[in-house]
């Protein structure tokens, strides 16, 4: 008989034996941004998640980089009325969101940013590309969303994160910000993203439904694995310096997949909206202790082969790993 239960007797036992231990400096923490000042806005779909106007972020901000948290993601929120067919909003130089991460790198400058670069929070139609006659149109979008990441640089972001899952982003980023002289910038693809029912409480988050059909034709089938693989390996190929799967913990199986194609190469995975929720939805009904969950789950992510994880529990699960 092989005695297993050695290993398990105590807690400090377990921690002994613990192959994989989350911290603080493994999360990535999103944040919704929104025009105005003094708003913090609960959002109805995330309980515990805000939109925060520049002025509250950086409030906030201070309870993130207390908690050791040193990594954040941020979205743009904008009025439907500032929307329109082609996202101008989102490259401006003095966006919304460009002007966030001024604010942020002048008050936090340790602090790593990370920017989404993607058209649908800012088109009329939602959807994140160009759009002709119901077709999203992939080459004609990627000069928007190199012009997007550029703006983002120039304020000074430390990595631009392309979401819209159009065919060649990454390259065309690139290019962009060589060309531009923003050549310590690095990209974080969303590599392997995939058409999945989970975003939806992001979607009423960050106001980016679609006003039409869906987003099948660009994000990824959830019955493909290779592809994943595929999509990986081109990003790596056209320039990116990190790269993701999404959603994470119900795709674990493609996060352990690329982790062992790709060793060498920084790997996120995103807990998305849908999948926090399933957690909260759980607890708040009474089948599951919170917290334990969704510590239990994020390190399910890490034990996979993460290496960053992308998650509204960042602040929740580092005050109990801190405590």
């Amino acid at each position: 008989m092989q005695r297993f239960r050695q290993y398990r007797t105590d807690q400090a036992t377990r921690d002994k034996y613990a192959e994989v231990r989350l911290a603080a400096a493994d999360f990535i923490l999103p944040y919704f941004v929104v025009e105005g000042s003094g708003l913090k806005q609960e959002i109805n779909s995330l309980p515990g998640v805000w939109r925060f106007s520049i002025d509250e972020l950086l409030k906030d901000l201070a309870k993130t980089a207390a908690l050791n948290i040193d990594k954040i993601l941020l979205f743009g929120v904008i009025e439907q009325s500032r929307k329109d067919a082609r996202g101008t909003p989102a490259c401006l130089p003095d966006s919304l969101v460009a002007r966030a991460v001024r604010a942020v790198k002048q008050s936090y400058p340790a602090l790593t940013v990370i920017t989404d670069i993607c058209l649908c929070e800012y088109t009329e139609h939602g959807h994140c590309g160009l759009v002709r006659d119901g077709e999203i149109l992939n080459d004609e979008t990627l000069p928007l969303l190199a012009a997007m990441a550029v703006a983002h640089a120039r304020s000074g972001a430390d990595i631009v994160a392309p979401s819209a899952m159009m065919d060649g982003q990454v390259a065309a980023i690139r290019a962009a910000l060589r060309e531009a002289g923003l050549t310590e910038t690095k990209i974080l693809g969303y590599s392997a993203k995939y058409a999945s029912q989970l975003y939806g409480p992001f979607r009423e988050a960050a106001q980016s439904a679609p006003a039409f059909g869906d987003r099948r034709s660009y994000q990824m089938d959830c019955r493909c694995g290779a592809q994943a693989l595929q999509e990986i390996a081109a990003d790596i190929a056209e320039g990116a310096d990190l790269v993701m799967v999404k959603p994470a913990h119900t795709y674990l199986d493609i996060i352990q997949r690329a982790r062992a194609q790709f060793p060498d190469i920084p790997l996120a995975a995103y807990q998305v909206s849908g999948e926090y929720m399933l957690i909260k939805a759980a607890a708040q009904a009474g089948v599951c202790a919170e917290i334990q969950t969704a510590l239990e789950v994020l390190t399910a992510i890490k034990r996979a082969g993460a290496d960053f994880i992308i998650t509204y529990y960042a602040q929740t699960a580092a005050e109990k790993l801190h405590g």
